[in-house]
């Protein structure tokens, strides 16, 4: 009975921590509602189209004009200026007037006469990546298309099959899964939206705990004694002040927001709260757990908030696995993150069960023992050197 006792007790102290600290609830509260909205909304568009971009045509001969023409009748492209050089091309890009210059150089038409390789050259604006993906795919679809008619041009006596056998020997049929759009939103947002709740516990639980220890001369985030001197009675204390407040924005951040935004959501909704359930206890237990490095109210702000990139990363969401080296793949898993996003979009986006992502679900489980484990050692070193430091001032 004492046990739960404690339990309560320090839930309720630190309930009110956390409600009464403006700093605390914008990290919790706000964060947690506005980031989902900000993203989703930034990348809502899920493809760019009608992109501005100029030509430069030093070719002057009517196959030029053809693949400009073809570019331009693009869903992706509007071509808005024709310039006489690159550098008055390069002026409009400065200005933001142009997101992309298409230069045809001058051998074009003569290469292609000739039964030589031609070359255009496609320069975009780079602090756009939907604008960089939508011109180069055009670009490289008109290109293709161009090859096929020039080629069948030159089957002089060949028939409708033999030219489409010639010019495209195995016809691909492009079916994008679970990502129909092909767009950044339905594979980015539900990353962010993991990184989001686990960012937010890491700043706002160390806040707290940084304040409390900048508020007490003996450097400790809890009292001494009373209902605070066993370890797992404090963790699992705060534990259950923070979890009521997740429960209700996690089911916000990944339930109503991608529902806001039409984004892609084939998975159990029952499925996906049992495999949420151990991501929120692994962050929570991690966040008390790193709460010991905020020895003041600002701390966290210079640890963790520039953790949120390298952690997406490493994650395999927005780079191959393959592409990473074997040591930050081992250094993600350390984070409830990266088993919470690859078991989210295959819940999530993928429609698997939650049978089909028992490893990233164990490896949930697993921090979550590790890091509850961690959060009372911690605490319990504290408790001992502080009384160490009473015997020596006695």
């Amino acid at each position: 009975m004492r046990f739960l006792e404690d339990i309560y007790f320090v839930f309720r102290r630190e309930f009110y921590l956390v409600f009464r600290d403006h700093g605390v609830l914008t990290f919790f509260v706000l964060l947690t509602l506005v980031y989902p909205l900000l993203y989703a909304y930034i990348y809502s568009n899920e493809i760019a189209e009608e992109v501005p971009v100029a030509v430069v045509d030093e070719s002057h001969s009517a196959l030029g004009r053809e693949f400009v023409r073809n570019w331009d009748a693009t869903a992706s492209v509007r071509v808005v200026a024709r310039c006489g050089e690159m550098e008055e091309a390069k002026e409009l890009m400065r200005k933001k007037e142009v997101y992309g210059v298409l230069w045809i150089p001058g051998e074009f038409s003569r290469q292609v006469a000739r039964g030589e390789q031609a070359h255009v050259s496609l320069y975009c604006d780079m602090g756009a990546l939907l604008n960089y993906k939508a011109l180069l795919a055009a670009a490289t679809d008109v290109s293709l298309q161009m090859g096929k008619e020039i080629q069948a041009e030159g089957l002089e006596y060949a028939t409708d099959i033999t030219e489409a056998i010639a010019t495209q020997p195995v016809k691909v049929r492009d079916v994008k899964m679970f990502n129909p759009q092909g767009g950044y939103t339905s594979f980015l947002i539900p990353a962010v939206l993991i990184l989001v709740i686990q960012q937010s516990l890491l700043l706002g639980v160390g806040m707290v705990a940084g304040t409390e220890r900048d508020r007490r001369r003996n450097g400790r985030s809890s009292p001494a004694g009373g209902h605070f001197a066993f370890p797992l009675r404090v963790v699992l204390g705060k534990a259950c002040a923070y979890l009521p407040v997740y429960f209700v924005m996690g089911y916000w951040v990944f339930f109503i927001v991608p529902r806001i935004f039409n984004m892609t959501q084939v998975g159990g909704r029952a499925e996906l709260m049992l495999f949420l359930f151990p991501f929120l206890l692994a962050s929570v237990f991690l966040a008390i757990a790193v709460s010991f490095l905020s020895r003041e109210r600002e701390v966290p702000f210079l640890i963790f908030v520039f953790t949120s990139v390298p952690l997406m990363f490493i994650s395999g969401i927005s780079w191959p696995k393959s592409a990473i080296p074997g040591y930050l793949l081992w250094l993600g898993k350390l984070f409830p993150s990266t088993f919470g996003i690859d078991g989210f979009v295959k819940i999530n986006n993928a429609g698997a069960t939650l049978s089909e992502v028992l490893p990233e679900y164990a490896g949930l489980w697993i921090l979550a023992a590790v890091y509850l484990c961690l959060a009372c050692f911690l605490y319990y070193r504290e408790m001992r050197m502080t009384k160490i430091e009473k015997k020596r001032v006695k």
